[in-house]
C-alpha cells in the first residue's frame, strides 16, 4: 500500500484520458505545488458519489485513477492544469484530509489486450463514434482521435462514450478488455435508446 495525494472530484478519470483541472481551493493548491517538486508528480482521482467537489464532507469511490501532471499554468487566484490517467488503483484506507485528502492505495494491474479483442473494439468505436453524433450536448467531438494502443484506446472510448457518471464509474471497475468494451457498447446503445425516445 502506497499514501497518495487525492484529488475526490464529480466525474470519473480513466486511464490514457486527459483531465483538465482548475484550482482554486485552498488545500489543492497546496497539493499541486508540493507535486511540481516531484519528478513523477502524480496524484489519485476518484468519483464523489455524494456530496460537493468544494469544501470536503462527500463521500468517494473505493476504485480511482492515477493522474500525471503534464502542465500548471498560473491564473488569478487559480491554477490551470492538465493531467493524463495513467493507471487505476483500490483505495484500502483514507487518511488525514490536513493538509489535503490523502489515501494508501493499492495499484490495479492493467488489462490485457489480445488480438481477438479487434472486432470487438471496432464495433465498440463505431457505436461510440455514432452516438456522440446525435448525442444532446455530448462532451467530446465524434471524430475525437483515439491511440494507437488498442488497449489504451478501449479506455479512450469509455471516457468519450456519452454516459452519465454511474454508468462510467462501473466501466472504471471492468476486469477485463472485452467485459469493458461489451460494457460500452451495452451501455451506449442503452443511452442512445433512452434520449431517442424523448
Amino acid at each position: 500500500m502506497v499514501a497518495i495525494p487525492m484529488f475526490p472530484l464529480g466525474s470519473v478519470l480513466f486511464p490514457h484520458t486527459p483531465l483538465p483541472l482548475r484550482v482554486f481551493e485552498p488545500r489543492y493548491l497546496t497539493m499541486i505545488g508540493r507535486l511540481l517538486d516531484d519528478e513523477d508528480a502524480q496524484f489519485g482521482v476518484v468519483l464523489i458519489e455524494r456530496g460537493h467537489e468544494v469544501g470536503g464532507g462527500d463521500r468517494r469511490s473505493s476504485i480511482g485513477t492515477m493522474a500525471r501532471l503534464i502542465s500548471v499554468a498560473a491564473g488569478a487566484e487559480v491554477l490551470h492544469t492538465v493531467a493524463v490517467g495513467t493507471e487505476r488503483f483500490v483505495v484500502d484506507a483514507w487518511l488525514d484530509d490536513d493538509p489535503y485528502p490523502r489515501a494508501e492505495v493499492t495499484r490495479l494491474a492493467p488489462l490485457d489486450w489480445h488480438d481477438g479483442l479487434t472486432p470487438l473494439r471496432a464495433e465498440a468505436e463505431r457505436i461510440v463514434r455514432r452516438t456522440l453524433a446525435s448525442a444532446p450536448d455530448a462532451r467530446w467531438d465524434p471524430a475525437t482521435e483515439l491511440s494507437d494502443s488498442p488497449g489504451a484506446a478501449a479506455w479512450q472510448l469509455a471516457a468519450i462514450a456519452p454516459l452519465g457518471e454511474y454508468d462510467r464509474y462501473s466501466l472504471l471497475q471492468a476486469t477485463t478488455t472485452g467485459g469493458l468494451l461489451g460494457q460500452v457498447i451495452d451501455l451506449t446503445l442503452e443511452a442512445e435508446r433512452l434520449w431517442s425516445a424523448e
